[in-house]
């Protein structure tokens, strides 16, 4: 059974003094302690509530902010498995902020506080779309305007999620070949939003790995309220589409920014007009030295849709490799733009493909304990909504120190020079005790509660 137990160091010392003790453990403060302690501060927690609709018939005296930090603050700590959840606030600052913890007290202590059983009678109450909806909720409806900001550059794209090819247990998973290498598994869509000098994952959509990338975020593109007029979506080739294109403009009024196919019209003739042009610039990129710009201008009628007549213009940015020959076209429907403001707009994409890296390879986002797809959902939204909070935490003064890093190059160079403490477990209660209170406290007991104690400064 999951209970709360509340801060009360009072009755957890006369406990302690009469032998009458569940558990104790070292307070361990790590970097994402610290993240989650400043999303208290910052009112980030509370809303939580207010988003996620619960469901649960029975243990309805924990509020699902409680159970949704835990497994928000497990992902920070690079935690995949349900029941890594429990364990996952050490820290003795943080727990005393929050004023509450939760185990089962059915359980040996040794076994782990939080049973497999119980997790996943919990995420089982939620649908995979009613975790997307509740990440998309919380993000646009409590996060952005929380840190009062509204992007208006969003960076779109997809990434896959691969899972063990020979498993077809994982549910509404499908199977594909890229590029002669077959993989199953599962696709994300992310529309990014930037804000300053970072950006988070602000609407998100996942299904099946067979999807085209278009498809699966039509509705997302046709309907987010994350656009607002005279915004900017910058997306690639994967997502062509001149009917898409037309309705952003006319109906949501976003410009659109995205590279042209080899093989489309538009490109051949925009190349072959920069060339006869001859009216190369400096590539603004001073990494790009070896490449020239230079614009092309009305060229909509190259790019037609099924009705011509609706069709917006397009203007576009030609970039000729002077060492390869090779060329590359980048439109856009702001036809206001000159041709350094479109590829410098555009050179944001590679943005998203970083997080999607960082997510891969230091938040485990495809490390899966279940086949079932709305456990898989949880674990992605989770890790989502803990890369979120990583984000806002380097925006804010608490984690400024840490701008333009990695969690893992940032956990690694975290210190934390608070002494240590020690929690201590009694029934529906839990005291902190700074470390050297607590040698004299053990000093203090018998020798049946020093056994219980031992394990403790056996970490030490």
């Amino acid at each position: 059974m999951i209970q709360i137990s509340k801060k009360d160091k009072e009755k957890v010392l006369e406990a302690i003094h009469s032998g009458k003790i569940d558990t104790a453990e070292l307070a361990l403060p790590a970097l994402a302690d610290s993240i989650v302690l400043a999303m208290k501060h910052h009112g980030f927690l509370e809303p939580l509530n207010d988003v996620f609709e619960d469901k649960r018939s029975d243990s309805l005296h924990i509020p699902p902010d409680i159970f949704l930090t835990l497994a928000i603050t497990a992902k920070l700590k690079q935690k995949t498995s349900l029941t890594d959840i429990p364990f996952a606030v050490t820290d003795a600052g943080l727990l005393a902020e929050l004023g509450w913890n939760a185990w089962d007290y059915g359980r040996n202590v040794s076994d782990g506080l939080f049973s497999e059983s119980v997790m996943r009678k919990l995420v089982k109450k939620y649908s995979s779309g009613e975790l997307i909806s509740f990440y998309n909720h919380y993000v646009q409806d409590c996060a952005l305007k929380n840190l009062g900001v509204q992007p208006c550059i969003h960076i779109l794209d997809c990434t896959k999620i691969p899972v063990n090819l020979g498993n077809a247990n994982y549910e509404n998973s499908s199977v594909v070949t890229i590029d002669g290498e077959t993989m199953r598994g599962y696709k994300l869509g992310v529309l990014r939003g930037i804000t300053g000098d970072a950006g988070m994952a602000e609407e998100i959509v996942f299904g099946t790995l067979k999807t085209h990338d278009m498809e699966l975020c039509r509705e997302m593109l046709k309907n987010t309220s994350c656009f607002h007029e005279n915004d900017i979506l910058i997306k690639d080739r994967g997502f062509l589409s001149r009917e898409m294109t037309n309705y952003r403009k006319t109906e949501r009024k976003v410009d659109t920014y995205v590279p042209a196919r080899e093989n489309m019209d538009i490109f051949k003739d925009a190349a072959s007009l920069a060339v006869s042009g001859g009216k190369w610039q400096k590539h603004p990129n001073k990494k790009r030295k070896g490449q020239e710009i230079q614009p092309v201008k009305s060229l909509g009628p190259l790019w037609a849709s099924d009705t011509p007549e609706k069709d917006v213009p397009v203007n576009a940015c030609v970039v000729h490799d002077k060492k390869t020959g090779k060329f590359f076209v980048f439109m856009t429907t702001d036809t206001t733009k000159t041709a350094r403001q479109i590829v410098q707009t555009y050179e944001l994409r590679p943005e998203i493909e970083e997080d999607f890296r960082q997510m891969k390879d230091f938040w485990k986002l495809s490390g899966f304990k279940s086949t079932k797809y709305n456990y898989i959902t949880f674990h992605i939204v989770m890790t989502l909504t803990g890369y979120l909070f990583f984000q806002i935490y380097k925006n804010l003064v608490e984690g400024e120190a840490y701008t333009g890093k990695s969690l893992p190059v940032a956990a690694k160079n975290y210190k934390e020079i608070k002494p240590k403490e020690v929690v201590v477990y009694v029934g529906q209660y839990f005291g902190i005790f700074p470390f050297l209170e607590f040698l004299k406290i053990y000093a203090e007991c018998t020798l049946e509660v020093r056994q219980l104690l031992d394990p403790i400064l056996a970490k030490v």
